[in-house]
């Protein structure tokens, strides 16, 4: 079975920490990077051939833009997006509208990495404008 490859970029430690943790612990996902500088992340997804990125952290209802330089490199990509304080996660996908995953917690996310690379949406999910 491939597993999904999964790059963060990710602060602070122990979010990033958090997340790693999270993520390795699934049988079907893996970490295969992590980038602390938003500058590196366009060259570290292209090098590493993920699946997902997980930025971090963001603004309640901001949109990095770096997600919007991601797609447009990288079609394929999922980008999943999350607040410093996890009140807030989003799913970007290209040629999509931003979905906010409800209430994030680490099987909401999970599981909306899970059935976009399916591309069968079928979680817990509020249309966003993008």
């Amino acid at each position: 079975m491939n597993k999904t490859r999964i790059l963060l970029s990710s602060r602070p430690k122990l979010l990033s920490e958090v997340i790693r943790d999270l993520i390795e612990h699934q049988p079907d996902m893996e970490v295969v990077g992590e980038v602390i500088d938003p500058t590196q992340l366009l060259r570290a997804a292209g090098e590493t051939a993920v699946d997902v990125v997980i930025v971090t952290p963001i603004e309640a209802n901001g949109e990095p833009r770096i997600c919007l330089h991601l797609l447009a490199t990288f079609p394929p990509l999922k980008v999943v997006t999350l607040s410093a304080k996890g009140e807030t996660a989003y799913l970007y996908q290209s040629a999509l509208p931003r979905l906010r995953i409800d209430e994030p917690s680490g099987r909401s996310i999970l599981g909306a990495i899970r059935e976009a690379l399916r591309q069968i949406p079928d979680f817990p999910v509020e249309a966003g404008s993008s």
